[in-house]
């Protein structure tokens, strides 16, 4: 009689969870259940059994006016991926911020091979540079993180947890802002306006932090607006949103380069850009005036019949004038900013344009 024969079979996920294991015996098998799986894996362990995510994964950086910040952030990006997954690469977009940070990046080129710099012709903002690394990208997952390590890149780990999890697009969630008062109110102002293009829910949670499966970029291959929103365009792609909550740290080194004026005017693009939230605004308030009007009309025409004299005086009158006027001139003004990005889109104002890429033994200037 032959003796039972023991077959292990070991699953790698895609991911980085680890390996499960089956035993099939005589008649049996068991299969190790997920939730039974360690939840914080040692990182430091490189070997190839810890690198259980087999695909490639991309951190997209858009950089400006980091000089100082670009050299710790190069060394805690690749500790913190390295022990995730066998193949990544770190793109580091410049946005022509006017201070030395192209030629750190090409001196992190020349060191390190998964380190690639893309340098934009002019400076487009924050979210236009993301776009040019997001298309960019050849990795499986691309990850957003700001140049200023307020986000942890040790907290990528996290991120990815998500998407192992079934969902498309993961948000790293500060506990607490550590921004001035100022800026935290205009960061809320523009959560508000993502609302109406995005879900309440979802935007209350959104952060350039974020990891999200590259097929999503497909969604918008063909976008060519100047205005940008990273986080409305990944909502053309899927529903599949979660957030998790991460450590937000001081800003390293330098200011900010989003005032309150700046993120106020993002806010507006936002707003008109991608919703119609104030057409619909302006329609409300025709309709509230409207119905105004109609009672006053009556209010007017029964003092008439009542008491026999109309309202005396021209005050009355000329502030009812000007406030039907205000409201007017306001919806007049809302479609003339519909009617001006029509105008820039039929423009085909590219969102960005690359004066340089360079990676180790490539260099390519257009």
């Amino acid at each position: 009689m032959l003796p039972p024969i023991h077959l292990t079979i070991k699953l790698c996920s895609m991911f980085w969870y680890p390996c499960h294991i089956i035993d099939i015996g005589l008649l049996k098998m068991s299969l190790v259940p997920q939730t039974s799986l360690p939840t914080n894996p040692t990182l430091g362990d490189a070997s190839p059994e810890n690198k259980c995510w087999q695909g490639k994964i991309s951190i997209v950086v858009p950089v400006y006016r980091s000089q100082e910040i670009l050299p710790e952030l190069h060394r805690r990006i690749v500790s913190a991926v390295e022990p995730l997954a066998p193949d990544f690469e770190l793109l580091l977009v410049e946005d022509c911020g006017g201070d030395r940070s192209w030629s750190v990046i090409q001196e992190l080129t020349q060191s390190d091979p998964h380190v690639k710099g893309i340098r934009l012709s002019r400076n487009y903002g924050q979210h236009n540079a993301l776009l040019c690394g997001i298309r960019a990208a050849t990795g499986d997952v691309i990850v957003t993180i700001d140049d200023d390590l307020q986000n942890p890149p040790e907290e990528i780990e996290k991120l990815l947890r998500q998407l192992n999890n079934g969902f498309d697009v993961a948000y790293g969630t500060p506990q607490a802002e550590t921004h001035g008062f100022l800026r935290d109110q205009a960061s809320r102002i523009t959560k508000i306006a993502l609302q109406s293009a995005m879900g309440a829910e979802t935007a209350s949670k959104v952060s350039a932090f974020r990891a999200f499966r590259t097929t999503l970029r497909d969604a918008f291959a063909n976008y060519r607006s100047p205005t940008v929103n990273i986080d409305v365009l990944l909502t053309w792609g899927s529903s599949l949103f979660t957030s998790v909550t991460v450590r937000q740290d001081k800003r390293a080194a330098g200011e900010s380069g989003y005032t309150l004026r700046k993120l106020i005017i993002h806010a507006l693009n936002m707003m008109t850009g991608f919703s119609t939230l104030p057409l619909q605004m302006a329609s409300v308030l025709g309709l509230i005036f409207g119905a105004l009007g109609f009672l006053l009309l009556g209010y007017l025409v029964t003092r008439y019949f009542i008491v026999g004299a109309s309202v005396p005086g021209f005050t009355f009158l000329a502030s009812i004038i000007a406030i039907f006027s205000g409201v007017q001139l306001f919806a007049l003004g809302i479609f003339g900013e519909y009617l001006s990005r029509m105008h820039f889109r039929s423009m085909d104002r590219p969102p960005y344009s690359v004066q340089q890429t360079i990676a180790l033994g490539h260099k390519e200037s257009t």
